[in-house]
């Protein structure tokens, strides 16, 4: 990335931008203290600001009648779809940007269609839960309409073709469950909350769009990896680039998640993954993959089976950076995953100067996440911190753009040295680390033991 890259990054974000946010704030602070409250006047922006769409005449129709006292699950559907037009706007306008900044093609999206049935009582149970959060307002939530969606989400996590809507609900009643009593909360999570009350509201409806893949052979590049850890689940996003036989490089992802306890943390996260040894091992030794009849969701998500992978010859990352990213092409985003907070656009910067949780080109700075660093790699915001080469995520957020590192060319013992957040996918290579795991104990195959006695009874 050069200077005047970055430089147009770091400017004022895209037009109108600030002021969409502001008119999907109005929603989100509506359901704070429920639509049975609202003012009669309290979306008359969002009316306006659709006046010159083809949603006009839903929007203006589910204002006017929210505003009279009548909720139905079609305004709310409408509302909801509002919403997720203006975040969509916002992250269309935003990622435009940082592609043109980037010299950065992006494919179009294929517009493809598939069989979205699925089970309509469930997904009616679904939308009434919502519609009552919605009516009450987050202020109003108590334990009886927290436990109300417990049967739902029992029901739906059973039906695959749902369970993408199910594992929502679930984080959300757990949320507000967590967070009881909300009436007395200082501060909420009003656009958290309005994100998840949204998107379920939208994946609630009947005949929603199935996901297609298409079987793809070729060779992934690895780049980095992003680790999102949470007390009760772990996630790896693996970001690469696939080449494929008479086609252009393009940029893709994979992912595999587990569940996990709380008191697994650090490199132990790790032995979770043991079901996906081929890729572990790529992401610890660097090397290439080969991928066959690999599904390619139209996302640019490979749906990863260790089976239809087989290891290569090392590559090093950095230089398939310096050599790959700059022409490889974008995946398209799906129409649901329009939102700022999903950016996360593969970068290369060199020849910066580190400072303060910052990176300077030139007369130009941007900001490093170095609070995303997981705990269950080597890299650190001190390693971060001496780099002169970084491989990150460029992310936007609270108003502006920043970097996530995922591995960096840094100096260590007055030697340059590569440090990538999976350097540990299979085990710790740092002696006092080892030395502190093995004192601890191996808590994964402690909780395992566990299990495996209690299965026996």
């Amino acid at each position: 990335m050069l200077p005047t890259q970055l430089g147009a990054l770091t400017a004022d974000p895209a037009a109108g931008v600030p002021e969409a946010l502001e008119l999907a704030g109005s929603l989100d602070h509506g359901l704070v203290d429920g639509l049975a409250r609202v003012s009669p006047s309290a979306f008359a922006g969002l009316a306006d600001a659709f006046s010159a769409s083809p949603l006009r005449d839903r929007v203006t129709e589910a204002v006017d009648k929210i505003a009279a006292g009548s909720v139905s699950d079609e305004h709310l559907f409408v509302l909801a779809g509002a919403r997720s037009a203006l975040f969509g706007a916002v992250h269309d306008a935003l990622l435009g940007q940082a592609d043109a900044a980037l010299g950065r093609t992006r494919l179009p999206w294929p517009g493809r269609t598939g069989d979205g049935a699925a089970a309509g009582k469930l997904l009616a149970g679904s939308r009434s839960w919502l519609r009552e959060l919605a009516i009450t307002g987050w202020r109003g939530v108590d334990h009886d309409l927290v436990t109300a969606a417990g049967q739902i989400i029992e029901a739906s996590l059973a039906e695959p073709r749902l369970r993408r809507l199910a594992t929502l609900l679930d984080g959300l009643a757990a949320e507000l469950r967590a967070c009881s009593p909300i009436a007395t909360m200082d501060r909420l999570p009003v656009r958290r909350w309005g994100d998840l009350w949204s998107r379920a509201m939208l994946l609630a409806q009947d005949g929603g769009r199935a996901t297609l893949s298409e079987p793809v052979t070729g060779r992934l590049l690895l780049l980095g990896a992003d680790v999102h850890e949470h007390a009760t689940a772990v996630q790896v996003q693996v970001h690469g680039i696939l080449e494929t036989p008479g086609a252009a490089p393009r940029l893709v992802r994979t992912s595999v998640a587990a569940p996990k306890v709380d008191t697994i943390v650090g490199p132990a996260v790790w032995r979770l993954f043991a079901a996906h040894p081929v890729l572990l091992g790529a992401l610890a030794e660097r090397l290439t993959l080969d991928v066959t009849d690999m599904p390619l969701l139209d996302s640019g998500d490979l749906v990863w089976s260790d089976a239809r992978a087989k290891a290569g010859p090392s590559a090093d990352p950095f230089a398939t950076a310096r050599v790959l990213l700059a022409g490889a092409a974008a995946p398209a985003v799906p129409p649901l995953e329009r939102h700022p907070a999903r950016i996360g656009e593969p970068v290369f910067v060199e020849g910066y100067s580190a400072g303060n949780a910052t990176f300077t080109l030139g007369d130009q700075t941007i900001a490093v996440d170095t609070g995303r660093l997981p705990s269950c790699g080597p890299l650190t915001p001190q390693l971060v911190a001496a780099s002169h080469a970084c491989i990150g995520l460029l992310r936007w957020d609270d108003g502006g753009w920043s970097l996530q590192p995922v591995a960096a060319l840094t100096m260590v013992k007055r030697q340059p040295v590569a440090v990538h957040t999976t350097d540990w996918a299979l085990g710790p290579t740092d002696p006092k680390v080892v030395k502190a795991a093995a004192a601890a104990g191996d808590a994964v195959a402690v909780l395992r033991e566990r299990a495996g006695r209690l299965l026996r009874k």
